[in-house]
């Protein structure tokens, strides 16, 4: 994120990021005790609009993030998308923005628990580009931490105090050498990155970890089922990876709202495939993008508008 934000949403409305502050004691801040969402926008420069992705099913699962920690909003899914809507036309973005809604217990205490707290929101949006830098070509390695056990901290949640684990996972990768880092479960499958889904393709079959296997449930990732399924014409399976079908793999990519579509090329020095990004990556990729900016009419009600269309005084 290269620029602070000019808004937020903050207690009950929309103000300058400058006035959206929390205390060092608060509860979330110390304990972790908080979940967010992360949401792209696209910009579509034909129709000068914004086109925020698939908001409705973030919010869904915002909401159900939320749930596993006792929080209750009072908000709907649809009042929050609107919130969502209110708050760019506010910063008045014309570019690729990444929005972060975040649930937060409130309360300045001390003492670890999640009942009879305050539940609080904020949201703001920034420009934003390339999560991974080499999306073309990413060299990762498996890491020595494993994710998150639904029993300790379930990961189908995006849990704020979760994150330390992404941390672990990606920082360990990153001072190797390496772009990213895929992180296995604790029976040594194949979970995701340290922030993304994981898709292999094997004899032209698309596999993924189902979401049993201590994954998120992602919105990207159930796109590109969808996308595959309908407009590819292959297969997609979900069901357990072991460690050694990444090294054996034809392509491997990352996927979710932050990463988009970024293809592995190596996995611990190992070639996959060709070592270059492959046929079935590249056009997925090239499908996505085009879905995810409005350029594909029948995926358009995934894409809602930001701006509303001006009339003239005749119609």
């Amino acid at each position: 994120m290269s620029a602070l934000p000019n808004y937020a949403y903050f207690k009950g409305k929309i103000v300058p990021y400058s006035e959206a502050k929390v205390g060092v004691m608060t509860h979330t801040l110390n304990y972790g005790t908080g979940c967010f969402g992360g949401i792209r926008g696209y910009w579509n420069a034909a129709e000068q609009q914004l086109l925020i992705f698939r908001p409705h099913d973030h919010m869904r699962r915002f909401l159900r993030s939320s749930k596993l920690l006792l929080m209750d909003l009072g908000l709907t899914e649809e009042q929050l998308v609107n919130i969502i809507l209110d708050l760019l036309r506010t910063e008045n973005l014309r570019e690729d923005v990444y929005v972060r809604p975040l649930a937060y217990k409130g309360d300045e205490i001390i003492g670890v628990r999640l009942n009879d707290l305050t539940d609080e929101l904020t949201i703001f949006a920034v420009p934003f580009g390339r999560y991974v830098d080499k999306e073309e070509g990413a060299h990762v390695t498996v890491s020595s931490w494993q994710r998150v056990d639904d029993n300790a901290i379930p990961a189908r949640g995006k849990i704020t105090g979760a994150y330390v684990n992404s941390a672990f996972i990606k920082t360990d990768a990153l001072r190797a050498g390496f772009d990213e880092a895929i992180a296995l479960t604790q029976d040594g499958h194949v979970a995701e990155g340290s922030a993304e889904n994981l898709f292999i393709v094997r004899d032209g079959i698309l596999i993924t970890p189902p979401v049993t296997d201590n994954v998120l449930e992602g919105i990207t990732r159930r796109t590109i089922m969808t996308l595959v399924r309908d407009e590819l014409g292959a297969e997609v399976i979900e069901r357990p990876i072991d460690r050694s079908e990444l090294y054996i793999a034809d392509e491997i990519f990352f996927c979710g709202t932050g990463v988009q579509i970024a293809a592995i090329t190596k996995v611990d020095h190992r070639p996959i495939g060709t070592g270059q990004m492959g046929p079935f990556s590249s056009d997925l990729r090239e499908l996505y993008f085009d879905v995810v900016r409005g350029k594909v009419a029948k995926y358009r009600h995934w894409n809602t508008p930001v701006y509303v269309a001006e009339t003239s005084a005749a119609d």
